[in-house]
């Protein structure tokens, strides 16, 4: 007899219905100030995330992530998204997590390659542009080219240089624009940016984002030791594919304990990670623990949802209490 968990994972309707509950929770988001024209300017946001959507698919497809029939890793994907939706505002976010797939989706193409410049080049390409928005995303390159090494297998000295030219690529077509403005200040400032670390502050983070960020990373870990007691099961290629997700996941989290300042770009790029990981641990377990772990996960994260959406409204209340207040006394 199949279990929920089975019926939902296994289903064609699952990544549809997640993907109707995450416009609306999209919309609210987006009309928490109760103006209607905050839904146009939101309008990127929601096709950067649509579009991360589609490469996540493609992502799963492209490399049988599961060994089942089944949308589940962009349907956690978006799950996770909307668990976090204090990140759906976040534009820059968005668009480092839409590069981020992208890098992830061409560099998989390497797997066993060492003669693969091409494909290297356009990875980190991807990665360049993201760090235009998220320059901490460069701080990943060495453990990609650490990742290259050891889960790729895609090591050789062409491909790093064409990784090193890809990063590069997009900083050098805006370098004749800054020598004809005469002015390096907003680039110094970019990359100076990557060596600004400060001591952890907490206090910049909701209790909602708190808790989503505990959340995916407590079933995340929970998938991870259930992958490397089954790992056999998989093809070898998937458990080096998995093993370099678990890796940018483990790395990028301890990054955002260390700096909560930089929640909404490393969240973005946890959720990427978590969610190939999160859905081949419900796609790939039937027990009847593991079915009301699932069932108790959906509960959670539909609170923590809840959670974050009623604090979003909650500061832009207080927000326009402020203002109204400093106006009042501007008289």
């Amino acid at each position: 007899m199949k279990r929920l968990q089975h019926k939902i994972s296994e289903s064609t309707l699952t990544l549809p219905v997640v993907a109707v509950l995450v416009f609306l929770v999209w919309l609210i988001v987006t009309m928490a100030d109760g103006s209607h024209k905050a839904v146009y300017r939101q309008c990127p946001q929601l096709v950067c995330l649509a579009a991360s959507t589609y490469l996540m698919v493609e992502l799963s497809n492209a490399n049988s992530l599961l060994r089942v029939r089944s949308r589940m890793v962009p349907a956690t994907f978006l799950a996770l998204s909307a668990m976090s939706c204090s990140l759906i505002p976040s534009l820059p976010g968005g668009i480092a997590q839409l590069c981020f797939i992208g890098m992830l989706i061409i560099l998989l193409r390497t797997y066993q390659d060492k003669q693969a410049p091409g494909w290297t080049f356009y990875a980190f390409l991807c990665l360049g542009l993201g760090s235009f928005v998220f320059v901490h995303l460069l701080l990943l390159v060495p453990l990609l080219w650490l990742l290259m090494a050891t889960q790729l297998q895609s090591h050789s000295f062409r491909n790093y240089l064409a990784s090193l030219i890809g990063l590069l690529t997009p900083y050098w077509f805006i370098m004749p624009w800054v020598f004809y403005k005469q002015d390096f200040t907003p680039l110094v400032d970019h990359f100076r940016a990557l060596g600004s670390f400060s001591r952890p502050n907490y206090a910049v983070l909701t209790m909602g984002q708190v808790s989503g960020y505990v959340f995916t990373i407590v079933v995340a870990a929970i998938g991870i030791l259930h992958f490397w007691q089954h790992s056999y099961e998989d093809k070898i290629r998937t458990r080096q594919f998995y093993g370099l997700f678990i890796s940018v996941m483990l790395i990028c989290s301890t990054w955002l304990a260390l700096q909560p300042r930089l929640f909404d770009g490393l969240m973005q790029i946890i959720i990427v990670c978590a969610s190939p990981i999160i859905a081949h641990f419900f796609a790939h377990t039937n027990t009847r623990v593991s079915n009301i772990f699932f069932t108790t996960s959906l509960v959670l994260a539909a609170a923590i949802t809840v959670l974050n959406i009623l604090s979003l409204q909650w500061q832009q209340l207080t927000s326009t209490a402020t203002t109204l207040w400093n106006g009042l006394l501007s008289f």
